[in-house]
C-alpha cells in the first residue's frame, strides 16, 4: 500500500511517499481502507521537531530521539471497513467509519487498523468521507479543552477564541455555539466572513485591533493555535475566568464521548466542517508546506484514490 513516510525530523521534503506491507487486524481490530484523512498543526508538529526549548527534549523522548519511531503520520481517518478480527462485534466489512489513532498515527496511508473499543465508530449520517475527516481533528480537540473549561456547565459563557480560523478554532466557535455561549472570535480581516458563518456573535480582526488593549472581560479564553499570550491575556479573564491553549503541555484527552458527541451536533447540523484545500497522497509533501504557512482555514484533507 502507499503510505507517506517520515524519514526524520525536517521540513516536509523529509516525507516520501512508498509502498509498505498492508496491516492485517488481529483478533479485536479492523482493517480500514482510508478514504480521507487530515493534515494538521500536530503532523507539521511532528514532522518538524517543532517545540521550544525543553519542550524538545520531551517530545523526542514521548515520538522518537532521531525521527519519529511511528514514522507514517497522521491521526484522522475516514473510511470503509475491508475485514475485522475474530472478536470483532461492533463493525463488519462495508462499514463506513471514522475516528482517531492519537499517537500511534498511521492515517496517512491506504489503509490502518484500529482496536473496536478505540476512537473509531460508524460516520456520521449523511457525511463524505471528506467531511468525516474533517470533523476529528479539530472537533475532538475542541470538545476536550472546552469541556475541561466546563462550559457545557456554563450556560452564556463568553467566550474568547484566539486562531478562531484553523481546524480547532472553527470547531471551537459551532460546538461553543452549542452550549449556548456567546463567543468572540479573533482572525484576521480574511478570516471574518468565515467567522461570521460559523456563528460567531463578535468578531476581533488582529491585524486592524489590538485585542490586548480590550475592555471586554470573557468567563472563558481559549487560545485555539497556542500562540498568544497567556500572560497578555489575563487582563481579559472575568472573575474566576479560565484560560487554555493548545500550545501548553496540556494535551487534548480522548473518549468515545468525544466522537459520539461530534457526530450529534454534526447529525443535528450544528457542526459544519471546514475543508481549505484537498491534496492526494502523491502531493503529500506539498500538503506539509501548506500547513506550515499557518494561513490554512478549517482543515487541509488527504484523499486517497483506491485502486
Amino acid at each position: 500500500m502507499k503510505a507517506a513516510y517520515c524519514t526524520k525530523y525536517g521540513p516536509p521534503e523529509v516525507i516520501e511517499v512508498r509502498e509498505v506491507p498492508k496491516p492485517s487486524p488481529s483478533p479485536n481490530q479492523i482493517l480500514v481502507k482510508i478514504i480521507a484523512s487530515s493534515v494538521n498543526s500536530g503532523d507539521v508538529r511532528v514532522r518538524g521537531l517543532q517545540a521550544e526549548g525543553w519542550m524538545k527534549f520531551v517530545m523526542r523522548m514521548i515520538i522518537g530521539w532521531s525521527k519519529p519511531r511511528k514514522p507514517i503520520l497522521g491521526v484522522t481517518f475516514a473510511g470503509i471497513v475491508e475485514a475485522v478480527g475474530s472478536k470483532i462485534s461492533k463493525f463488519e466489512p462495508g462499514d463506513n467509519v471514522y475516528g482517531l489513532t492519537a499517537f500511534k498515527f498511521g492515517c496517512h496511508a491506504e489503509y490502518t487498523i484500529i482496536a473496536e473499543d478505540n476512537m473509531v465508530m460508524k460516520m456520521p449520517i449523511n457525511a463524505s468521507f471528506q467531511d468525516a475527516a474533517a470533523i476529528l481533528f479539530g472537533g475532538q480537540t475542541a470538545v476536550s479543552f472546552l469541556h475541561k473549561m466546563h462550559i457545557q456547565t456554563k450556560p452564556k459563557a463568553k467566550i474568547l477564541i484566539l486562531g478562531a480560523t484553523g481546524a480547532v478554532g472553527s470547531s471551537s466557535i459551532q460546538i461553543a455555539k452549542y452550549y449556548g455561549a456567546e463567543v468572540t472570535a479573533v482572525c484576521s480581516s480574511l478570516g471574518r466572513e468565515l467567522c461570521d458563518a460559523l456563528g460567531a456573535d463578535h468578531v476581533i480582526a488582529y491585524d486592524q485591533e489590538d485585542i490586548y488593549h480590550s475592555s471586554n472581560r470573557y468567563d472563558l479564553i481559549l487560545d485555539a493555535v497556542g500562540k498568544y499570550s497567556k500572560k497578555k491575556c489575563k487582563h481579559l479573564l472575568a472573575n474566576d475566568g479560565i484560560y487554555k491553549t493548545i500550545g501548553g503541555m496540556e494535551y487534548a484527552s480522548e473518549s468515545i464521548d468525544q466522537l459520539e458527541l461530534l457526530t450529534k451536533i454534526y447529525e443535528a447540523g450544528k457542526l459544519k466542517p471546514v475543508i481549505d484545500k484537498v491534496f492526494n497522497i502523491d502531493q503529500i509533501v506539498e500538503a506539509h508546506r501548506y500547513v506550515d504557512t499557518g494561513r490554512k482555514k478549517g482543515n487541509v484533507i488527504l484523499s486517497f484514490n483506491h485502486p
